[in-house]
């Protein structure tokens, strides 16, 4: 019966076009993060600024913490209609976005925000078919990876021969790129796999020492953006539910997601800060940095995750260099334009 509503409702929002339909549209937005991380209370704020824009004619329910939907099948759960809006991740159904993923690979990323630009100028300028199911609002992207480990120091290649690393994704092809044993899991078993020797280490972005508190079980960072992956979200709506809106409303809605991926990637960024103060607060907690020499080493090893993208995008028809390339040259010049502000 609630698709029925829904159908009607858009049915009369085309017919419409730009002016008011009657009644009032509800949606549903579901999103993996539970209801206190700082992306959770950002995509609700979002849905607020949606309801406004709209003069009250749309009312979106959320449903934070896989409440509604599951992380993996966030995307086609807005394809399908299940729900109507929702956060998910790419990397969650790996192999599923052959061109998306390459956002994920440790280019170097200095922080969050050079992530999210290079993730949604690629967006726009590849405009990639396997996103065509659904309206991308917009994508947003954490700050890069970092070794923490438990026991020992990791400042050359070699400190990480036979150390059992927790890595998920893409994160799990650096670790073994690097020469580290691979230890998957999800995130919620982190803590307690660190606190019981299970793994030697994580590797994970800065925020998740304070909002996993895994500051607590950990002693060594290795603080190295040489080899920073990322993970990158998306925030898509039902591509009919997009295209019953009036076109003023969406373009309301388009420049309010240029605004909240910024905002996303700055909440990320703010949150790697406090993670690593949250960490270094503690009694013997230490953040190593590498030599030049070293960071060239890692570079080199971790130009086989490279490699290997694009043997798998080949395998599934993507030019796999060209991508990649296109994505170093995004990098490039989002740096030089964040340079010069």
């Amino acid at each position: 019966m609630r698709r029925v509503v829904l159908a009607l409702a858009l049915i009369v929002a085309a017919g419409l076009g730009s002016k008011a339909w009657a009644g009032v549209m509800r949606l549903s937005y579901a999103n993996f993060f539970p209801p206190t991380h700082v992306q959770s209370r950002l995509a609700e704020a979002w849905c607020r600024e949606v309801e406004r824009l709209s003069g009250g004619r749309i009312k979106i329910d959320y449903f934070p913490g896989q409440s509604l939907v599951r992380a993996a099948q966030s995307y086609e759960a807005v394809a399908s209609g299940i729900c109507e809006i929702a956060m998910g991740c790419f990397a969650y159904t790996r192999g599923r976005f052959p061109v998306m993923e390459v956002v994920d690979l440790p280019l170097g990323y200095r922080n969050a925000l050079e992530a999210t630009k290079v993730a949604n100028i690629l967006m726009r300028e590849l405009k990639p078919r396997e996103l065509r199911d659904v309206k991308i609002l917009y994508l947003h992207a954490h700050g890069p990876g970092m070794i923490h480990t438990r026991t020992r120091a990791v400042q050359r290649l070699e400190d990480l021969k036979g150390l059992k690393l927790r890595a998920h994704g893409t994160s799990a092809l650096v670790a073994k790129a690097l020469g580290a044993a691979v230890v998957s899991m999800p995130m919620p078993q982190v803590y307690q796999a660190l606190a019981r020797g299970v793994a030697d280490g994580a590797l994970y972005p800065l925020e998740a020492n304070l909002g996993w508190r895994l500051m607590e079980v950990v002693r060594y960072v290795t603080l190295e953006t040489s080899t920073g992956y990322t993970t990158c979200f998306f925030v898509a709506m039902n591509r009919r539910v997009w295209e019953g809106l009036p076109a003023k409303l969406r373009h309301k809605i388009e420049a309010l997601d240029r605004r909240w991926a910024i905002k996303s990637a700055r909440a990320w960024d703010e949150a790697d800060t406090a993670g690593l103060k949250a960490l270094l607060r503690l009694p013997g907690r230490k953040a190593v940095r590498l030599s030049q020499g070293e960071r060239c080493r890692w570079q080199k090893a971790a130009r086989k995750v490279w490699e290997e993208y694009m043997a798998r995008a080949s395998a599934k028809g993507i030019d796999g260099k060209r991508v990649l390339a296109t994505a170093l040259e995004i990098l490039s010049r989002v740096r030089k334009e964040n340079a010069q502000h």
